[in-house]
């Protein structure tokens, strides 16, 4: 695969991801729990079929079989698709995005504190700068008298996506040197997760109210806005480094707000706006420096 070729398909998964807020405002009747539920079964749904057809009955065995790490990582994955959905009925899109857009930034510092990472001055600065930019967020809505439950819910989607990416790359340094066959298979995790929230969120959802139109649109979200890109991006970590991945990946905060503002009758607030500036301004720079830095050795050898 060319550059050009993955970062297409990279601004590609982007656009499924951002439809989720857009898509949560045409539901008729489902709310909250249910829509997490819907969305986390289908998506199960189609991860299994999907992984049944790449990978065969050794995918199956693998899962039977799979080991702590994986086990964790889909109590992680479980966390982000619950939290991210029920965030979604309970603030604006926006407020949302802008929250999850932190989760770069938490990754290296987890990494710093679990893994002995070391941290540019750049990416403190970058910590600083977002950390300001949730705080004008929250403290915009307090002052506001909006209810805060939406965002605080939102904010366990980074701190469970930072602790997965940590984790991963604990189980990818511990693997280093051995034969393809023998690294640890993290793939089954996304689907330990998907069933693990639809399990978890069933009780909660009854009595289910969804119409035939509301099943429609959930079962679009958890086919071609959840279980397809998170497939596709697992792919892509093997043609584009992490900073560029993280630095595209913030496109669904563009084209998540600009779908719900003109078809889902939602604009961000003023403290959303200059908050959510702050936080993507800081990731921007981070990662558009980290990028720099690496290619002028590149272009020195």
């Amino acid at each position: 695969m060319t550059h050009r070729r993955a970062v297409a398909l990279m601004i590609l998964i982007t656009l499924l991801w951002s439809i989720a807020g857009v898509v949560t405002r045409h539901l008729d009747s489902a709310r909250s729990f249910e829509v997490t539920f819907w969305r986390s079964l289908f998506n199960a749904l189609a991860l299994m079929a999907a992984l049944s057809v790449m990978r065969g009955s050794a995918f199956w065995r693998g899962l039977l079989h799979a080991g702590w790490p994986v086990w964790v990582s889909g109590v992680c994955w479980a966390v982000m698709y619950t939290s991210f959905m029920v965030a979604m009925t309970k603030t604006t899109v926006a407020n949302v995005l802008v929250t999850l857009s932190i989760g770069p930034l938490i990754t290296a510092l987890f990494g710093r504190l679990f893994l002995a990472h070391r941290l540019p001055a750049r990416t403190w600065l970058a910590i600083a700068l977002a950390g300001v930019g949730i705080a004008w967020m929250f403290g915009k809505e307090a002052m506001a008298g909006a209810s805060l439950t939406g965002t605080l819910v939102a904010l366990f989607v980074p701190l469970a996506a930072a602790t997965n990416w940590t984790l991963l790359q604990h189980v990818a340094h511990g693997d280093a040197g051995l034969a393809a066959e023998d690294r640890l298979d993290m793939l089954p995790a996304v689907l330990i997760g998907a069933t693990l929230s639809a399990l978890a969120t069933l009780p909660l959802a009854y009595p289910l109210q969804a119409s035939g139109h509301d099943m429609g649109l959930l079962a679009l979200l958890g086919v071609a806005q959840l279980a397809i890109p998170c497939l596709l991006v697992v792919r892509l970590t093997r043609e584009l480094p992490a900073a560029e991945i993280a630095l595209l990946g913030l496109l669904e905060v563009l084209f998540g707000v600009t779908w719900t503002w003109l078809w889902g009758g939602e604009s961000p607030s003023s403290g959303t706006v200059i908050g959510g500036a702050l936080v993507i301004g800081a990731l921007v720079l981070n990662e558009l420096l980290e990028l720099k830095q690496k290619r002028i050795p590149a272009a020195q050898t």
